[in-house]
């Protein structure tokens, strides 16, 4: 369904020392900045960018909005680990299998504010 998600950042110098650590944690490569100074990163067939707003205005998060990455139960923990010690926020519980929902999650924030998540089916 989706091609692609993007966030916006004030500084993407920032973000690209967030994003390496935490896609490497996952198992991924380092983003690759192209001449606009966005960054990309290609995993499991999916493009995730963070690009300064095109229109020149600061970027701001999304309320409401998350983006999740499908991940094992291990690479959640590395990720958030990895997030947190590369400027991110851990935010509502820690990282686990929460009571009910057949689900391991892992939520941070990245340094521009922007709410990810980490998430395991479990049985899958």
């Amino acid at each position: 369904m989706y091609s692609h998600m993007m966030v916006g950042s004030n500084d993407i110098e920032r973000s690209k020392k967030f994003y390496d650590a935490t896609f490497k944690a996952m198992g991924g490569r380092e983003g690759i900045k192209d001449d606009k100074g966005r960054l990309m990163y290609l995993h499991n067939g999916g493009a995730f960018l963070v690009t300064p707003p095109i229109d020149g205005k600061p970027a701001t998060h999304g309320n409401g909005c998350t983006i999740g990455f499908a991940m094992t139960p291990e690479q959640a923990d590395a990720w958030h680990a990895a997030g947190v010690e590369a400027g991110g926020t851990a935010i509502e519980d820690p990282p686990g299998e929460r009571p009910g929902s057949g689900m391991y999650l892992a939520y941070l924030r990245d340094p521009d504010g922007n709410k990810l998540c980490a998430l395991h089916r479990l049985g899958s």
